[in-house]
């Protein structure tokens, strides 16, 4: 199991971390998560620049040799940026989960729904009792 939880990032209990910068969040998935979906054969990520998400909604999915999962918005925003390297490129995704393969950044629409996400310490316990 890993123990590569960075410190200073929001978490989701869908394995999302959320970079938080102002209003600018910017959202990608855990290193758990990663090692739970094995290697990364597509990210399809169905929103663009400009279009609002709603908290827990999807705005995409990964595709692994082992599954297919959903992408959910941690919180409710306007997309800011999509990350088009990973059309091409998903490896990144198990090469740099916290770096290069981040997914979308978002416009905060409500900074308090960030108090709502986990800090390091809580998404910690939350992955030991997920890995049961």
């Amino acid at each position: 199991m890993s123990d590569n939880i960075p410190a200073g990032l929001k978490y989701t209990t869908d394995h999302e971390w959320a970079k938080v910068e102002g209003t600018r969040v910017t959202v990608g998935i855990t290193a758990f998560a990663v090692e739970q979906l094995g290697d990364i054969t597509l990210v399809n990520l169905d929103v663009k620049v400009g279009d609002e998400l709603t908290a827990g909604k999807a705005f995409g999915t990964i595709e692994s040799v082992k599954t297919l999962s959903d992408l959910f918005a941690p919180i409710s925003g306007k997309i800011l940026e999509v990350n088009k390297a990973l059309d091409g490129s998903p490896e990144l995704v198990n090469e740099d989960c916290y770096g290069k393969a981040w997914m979308i950044v978002l416009e905060a629409k409500d900074e308090s729904a960030l108090a709502s996400l986990m800090d390091e310490a809580a998404y910690a316990a939350h992955v030991k009792a997920s890995a049961h």
